[in-house]
């Protein structure tokens, strides 16, 4: 239409959510040890579940967030 200017609607992009990086130390049953990025998990207690279903039973396990 004449006199009318075309004005689009600037668009709103969400920010994109950042997911926190974990990073697992894991000593297995027989001694041997590795360390493991996690980068599915929402929170700590989801990092833990993730590396534990994947290792199975370990001897010990430290999880940290990672900066």
């Amino acid at each position: 239409m004449p006199g009318f200017a075309n004005q689009s609607s600037p668009r709103r992009t969400q920010p994109s959510v950042v997911r926190p990086e974990y990073t697992a130390a894991v000593r297995y049953l027989d001694g041997r040890r590795d360390i493991f990025h996690v980068r599915n998990a929402d929170d700590l207690a989801d990092a833990r579940a993730l590396v534990l279903s994947e290792l199975g039973e370990v001897q010990s396990l430290m999880i940290a967030l990672r900066h």
